[in-house]
This record gives C-alpha cells, sequence and structure tokens, in this order.
C-alpha cells in the first residue's frame, strides 16, 4: 500500500510543473494571436480608407472628362425649346419624334370694310374759307366784300408775345418797390401794378399786387386798394403774401366802416392759418374790434 501512494503522490509532484508550463504557453500564443488579430484590423481599415479615397478621385476624373454642353445663344434657345415641347409631348403620347407633322395655320382671308361713299364730297364755300386763310407776308387778300385786308391787321392776333429775361423783369420789380420807398408811391403802384398783369406767372407777381395795395393805402385809397388785395387772395391764394393780404384787406374794410366784412377776415385767417404770426395779430385785432 506505501509503496502504491509514494508513486501516486511522486506522479502528482512530476505533473504539476508540466500544466503551469501547458498554461503558461498557452497564454503567450493567446497573446500573440490578440496582436495578429489586431495588426490585421489596423491593416483592414487603412486598405477601406485607401480604397474609398481612390473612388472619390476616380469619381472626380469621370466628372472632369465628362465636356460641358455648349451654350446656346437666346435665339437658338427659343427656336429649340417648340421642337424639344414637341418631341417631349411625342414621347408622352407614345409616339417617335418623326411621326409628329408640323401644321402651318394661315389667317382668315376677310374682305376689307366698304366705305359708304353715299355721301357727296362738296367743295366748301370760297367766301367762308377767305376768313381762315391768311395773306402771304408783302401781299394783301380780298374779303368777301372785296375790301383789302391787310396783312398788318392779322399779324398781331397771330404772333406770339416773347418771353421777357428774368433778370430783366426781376430788376424791373425792384425798381418799382424802389420808387415806393423813395417816396414816388404814385408811379410805384402804377408799375408793380402794371408787372403783375404782364407777369402773372412771375414768382414776385403777388408780392407785386401786395405792394402796390400798401402803396394805395398810403394815398388813401382804401377802395382802390381793398380790390386789389381781393385780386391778390383771389389769383394767388397758396402765395406767400396771402395772409399779409387778408390782414391789409380786413384793415381797408374798417377804414370803409365795413366792421361786418373784417370780421370776418380776421376769423377767416384764425381759422385758415392757426398759429402763425397773421393769426396772431387778426385776434389782436378782433378783441379790439368787439363792441
Amino acid at each position: 500500500m506505501r509503496p502504491f501512494l509514494f508513486r501516486l503522490f511522486a506522479a502528482v509532484a512530476l505533473s504539476a510543473p508540466t500544466a503551469c508550463a501547458t498554461t503558461a504557453a498557452s497564454q503567450t500564443e493567446v497573446g500573440r494571436l490578440e496582436a495578429e488579430v489586431r495588426t490585421l484590423r489596423a491593416a483592414q481599415a487603412s486598405l477601406v480608407e485607401r480604397l474609398e479615397r481612390l473612388e472619390n478621385r476616380d469619381a472626380v476624373s469621370r466628372a472632369r472628362s465628362v465636356s460641358p454642353a455648349p451654350t446656346a445663344s437666346p435665339a437658338t434657345a427659343a427656336s429649340a425649346k417648340p421642337e424639344a415641347a414637341s418631341s417631349q409631348g411625342g414621347e408622352a403620347l407614345g409616339m417617335a419624334p418623326s411621326e409628329l407633322t408640323v401644321v402651318r395655320l394661315k389667317p382668315k382671308k376677310e374682305p376689307a370694310p366698304r366705305i359708304n361713299t353715299a355721301v357727296a364730297v362738296t367743295e366748301p364755300d370760297p367766301d367762308q374759307m377767305e376768313m381762315f386763310i391768311s395773306p402771304v407776308e408783302g401781299s394783301s387778300g380780298t374779303g368777301s366784300s372785296g375790301s383789302v385786308v391787310s396783312t398788318g391787321s392779322l399779324a398781331p392776333s397771330r404772333m406770339e408775345v416773347p418771353e421777357k429775361d428774368p433778370d430783366i423783369l426781376d430788376a424791373e420789380y425792384e425798381r418799382a418797390v424802389a420808387m415806393l420807398r423813395t417816396g414816388n408811391v404814385e408811379g410805384g403802384v402804377e408799375t408793380l401794378t402794371r408787372f403783375a398783369a404782364e407777369n402773372p406767372r412771375h414768382p414776385r407777381a403777388d408780392n407785386a399786387l401786395y405792394f402796390s395795395g400798401l402803396g394805395q393805402m398810403g394815398l388813401k385809397d382804401a377802395a382802390g386798394a381793398a380790390k386789389t388785395f381781393e385780386r391778390l387772395i383771389k389769383n394767388y391764394p397758396a402765395g406767400d403774401a396771402v395772409q399779409d393780404g387778408m390782414l391789409r384787406l380786413a384793415e381797408c374794410r374798417v377804414r370803409l366802416n365795413q366792421a361786418v366784412d373784417a370780421r370776418a377776415l380776421y376769423t377767416r385767417v384764425v381759422t385758415q392759418f392757426p398759429g402763425t404770426a397773421a393769426a396772431t395779430q387778426a385776434e389782436q385785432r378782433l378783441a379790439a374790434l368787439s363792441p
């Protein structure tokens, strides 16, 4: 019994180092295999990345090798559109483009409208036409009664009045105002009135009427001044002198003992031009006129 046990323990003791050596060798092999797997995976990833780069480069090369379509002119493009539309329409209907036929429509030939010739054409009366015919310059014509019509008598009605130089008009206006300042009131009033009548569209036409009315008030002509201011307000309602002109017209009404009209004018200034200096003066004078 003892020898058997002794041999058994000896076998166990001898097999223990062998098992340890086998386990260590297995672990070393596993580590080596894992290292090889990692290497293979890295190589595979590198190959996949390289393949993707090659595919992208090949796609770019194919795109560059395709030549762009020639640019067509607007006229060519316009003419090509109907053909493309017809070919697409033919393909949509299941027909080949060669099977389509071009049909050209011709306009209908309608007869021209007939002109009514039933009304007879008569020449105008020569006696009536003479009044519309002006004689040639240097000659004379005869009227329906045989009287001679001179060219000079018709020329003024047909000639247009030439426009004056703006600088000349401005100088004329300044000269007329200077007459009022230097004491020649009558001459200034006459010149300003004529200036406004002859140049109604001049920028200073309303001012000419205003100063002319002031001159008439200085000459104690309240009635004439009132007419001048009325003309100013009527003809130039949007002018820069209309507010003062209404105040002066109301003053003329007061001088002519027309207090009711004066109050109406002052009230109109206050209502139509609120917040202005003219409205303030009108309010003060209204208070002075109140009974």
